[in-house]
């Protein structure tokens, strides 16, 4: 079977798409409201709002991405207040994130506009993604566009990877923590002829943790030890006439053990072996001689296997995935853009916990897209698409958004519509399977989640910076679920079950962004985020939605001095209180009035640039607050009180890190 499932792979290996070299193809042209990179170097500005999308989009630079150890994906987010960063549980290592309120299940991850890290590959998706192999991450908020489905519901993350046509012939990133956590990257990029048709790039990746660190004496591992490997290689072909096909794989082998210390006797531990193997495909044809029409074609091919224990209890699931695309667009009018696309996304999974339980779900799409331009002034881009939902039926996803800029200094947006997406509770929530807990209800159906957000956004570049480096934005955002898969804790149980009739889930989030530059090579962002979430529990006594930060605060300085030499920058953040499980009060005097402690976070690095090499040196959590006793009946780990899944805050103190950057050009850059 896995050998099909490799030759399966290796036949349809991936996405099909539009046919510009700067993007993934010309079907996403110039449309100004899709997620394109932009390279930057590492000087500029690290993070920032993009003015020309019609969404609301802040973007991580290569910058931002050097800012921090930012070993991968999860931890590129620790200088933003829109996503929150967290861990699902303290024993796997499992990242979560959360947008506007809710968990990051509910975001469309994209690579370079393709949708990824769904399923099995989501838990551990953000620890999977090195973030030295890619160019930038555009992060929007809200609904999008519908092209790649409907499984947006708060907003879309966008990673644009490293590129074949790269004047990079080597690149290497190597680094290490007190902890010995240690990082090694590498990506190589290739042009294999002298017309510049075929270019290819190739990118690795190894990990790990070696040691056993157990810094607040629970008995349990801080962080899991074992190894992770990811080998990735992607292709271009470019032909002058605008005719370019795009295609790659990527394997990925991971291995953990977690829980308590190997010297204690009977131990409660987790083991987790995690194979993945993905492809994809995408070819742009043009109709005509400006590319103004054209057609494309997006196949991607993925395959999970999971096997894994959480003491005594195990759980195996495999999932095997496919997503097809067809687009047309014709934007033969400045001012008028059409798109119109057929999509397939099947999913297979087999899942075996207390019972074994194999589903296959579909989604066959239509959709329209109509963008009417008025110069840079004004823009609106009205959606619909049509799915028919294997099990649920056909429903309709209508998406508005709309732009104006009444003056240059002066940025207005809205966005609203639907989001659908196909729950799978178990994979969703993996947290709940480091408890011992009694696991109750429909944890392995998969209903479909339906929402609707809505919301806005204005900037204001201040005139009396002519580079609009300087600006304030305000946004608001808020989402309501019609349809959704809840989580509810006691002490002893945890149940599934959908939001029933009279039930409701609901976020309102608010964000305030400040970012300038005083004077030349040093800028300050400074932003703050409340978000409101209520969700009714059977389980609760108040509706406010559990193990939700009520607002978090960043401030970032950075200083580059002349000819970018040295780089220092610090990050300081405050994570507001959040309302813990009701079981919870009665375990801990801090909880006494029901929240968590509010805390500080401290964050900072200096780099020193060499030709071809950087060095750098960091620290993390420098203020070292960590969450007391994190695992509930940490000595107790057999008895069915054990919860390791109650995280509300960091898990591992002060850590120190150092790194080295080597790049090799192919010509002399300045």
């Amino acid at each position: 079977m896995k050998r099909s499932v490799l030759l399966v792979g290796l036949f349809l290996l991936p996405a099909l798409s539009r046919a510009q070299m700067p993007d993934t193809t010309g079907i996403y042209g110039e449309r100004k409201d899709t997620l394109a990179a932009s390279v930057f170097t590492a000087g500029g500005n690290s993070n920032f709002l993009s003015k020309g999308k019609d969404i609301r989009t802040e973007v991580i630079s290569a910058a931002g991405l050097c800012k921090m150890a930012c070993c991968n994906l999860a931890e590129s987010f620790e200088n933003s207040a829109s996503v929150t960063v967290g861990y699902s549980d303290a024993v796997t290592g499992a990242r979560q994130i959360r947008l506007l309120g809710q968990s990051g299940i509910y975001v469309q991850m994209l690579d370079e506009n393709r949708p990824v890290m769904r399923g099995l590959a989501a838990p551990w998706g953000l620890n999977y993604v090195p973030s030295q192999w890619l160019e930038s991450i555009q992060i929007a908020k809200g609904v999008t566009s519908v092209i790649n489905g409907v499984e947006s519901m708060t907003g879309q993350i966008n990673m644009e990877h490293r590129k074949p046509t790269d004047e990079v012939p080597l690149y290497v990133q190597a680094s290490v923590m007190n902890d010995t956590k240690s990082d090694l990257n590498i990506a190589s990029a290739h042009q294999l002829d002298d017309m510049g048709k075929w270019s290819t790039i190739f990118l690795g990746h190894l990990s790990g943790n070696f040691m056993d660190m157990d810094h607040n004496k629970d008995g349990f591992l801080d962080d899991p030890r074992g190894y992770l490997t990811s080998l990735s290689n992607r292709w271009l072909y470019y032909d002058p006439s605008g005719l370019q096909v795009r295609f790659g794989i990527r394997g990925i082998k991971d291995n953990k053990i977690g829980g308590q210390l190997p010297t204690v006797e009977n131990a409660w531990q987790t083991n987790i072996a995690n194979n993945g193997l993905d492809g994809y495909v995408k070819v742009g044809v043009p109709l005509n001689e400006d590319n103004s029409c054209n057609m494309a074609a997006v196949i991607d091919f993925n395959y999970q296997d999971l096997a894994s224990h959480f003491g005594k209890r195990p759980y195996k699931a495999d999932q095997h995935s496919a997503f097809v695309n067809l687009l047309y667009q014709n934007q033969k009018l400045d001012a008028h853009h059409f798109t119109l696309g057929l999509s397939e996304t099947f999913d297979f999974y087999r899942e075996s916990l207390q019972s074994f339980s194999s589903s296959a779900l579909s989604d066959l799409g239509a959709f329209a897209e109509y963008t009417f331009h008025s110069g840079d002034s004004f823009s609106a881009i009205t959606s619909l698409r049509g799915d028919w939902f294997y099990g649920a039926g056909l429903r309709f996803s209508p998406r508005l958004t709309l732009k104006w800029t009444p003056v240059d200094q002066l940025v207005l947006r809205a966005n609203g519509g639907r989001g659908l997406r196909y729950s799978t509770p178990l994979i969703d929530n993996i947290g709940v399977l480091s408890t011992n807990k009694t696991i109750n209800g429909d944890y392995m159906e998969h209903p479909l989640e339906d929402a609707w957000t809505f919301g806005g956004n204005a900037t204001w570049y201040l005139p009396f910076d002519k580079s609009q480096k300087t600006y304030l934005s305000l946004d608001y955002f808020g989402t309501r679920f019609v349809s959704q898969m809840l989580v509810d804790y006691t002490a002893t149980d945890i149940y599934f079950y959908t939001l029933g009739q009279g039930g409701y889930s609901r976020t309102d989030n608010f964000q305030v962004d400040f970012a300038t530059e005083p004077f030349r090579g040093f800028t300050v962002t400074i932003t703050g985020r409340l978000t409101d979430a209520r969700q009714s529990l059977d389980h609760q006594k108040d509706d406010i939605k559990p193990m939700t930060s009520r607002y978090k605060g960043v401030l970032n300085l950075q200083y580059a001095t002349r000819l970018n030499k040295w780089i220092f920058d610090f990050t300081a953040s405050v994570n507001g209180p959040c309302k813990v499980w009701d079981f919870m009060k009665d375990l801990d005097p801090m909880y006494a009035d029901g929240y968590s402690p509010a805390y500080p976070l401290l964050y900072a690095q200096v780099t020193r640039r060499f030709k071809g090499f950087d060095i750098y040196l960091g620290g993390e959590n420098l203020t070292g607050f960590t969450q007391p006793s994190p695992i509930i009946n940490a000595s107790t780990p057999w008895e069915q009180g054990f919860d390791a899944s109650c995280i509300w805050g960091p898990l591992m103190g002060v850590r120190v890190y150092g790194g080295i950057r080597l790049t090799i050009w192919k010509t002399e850059r300045i």
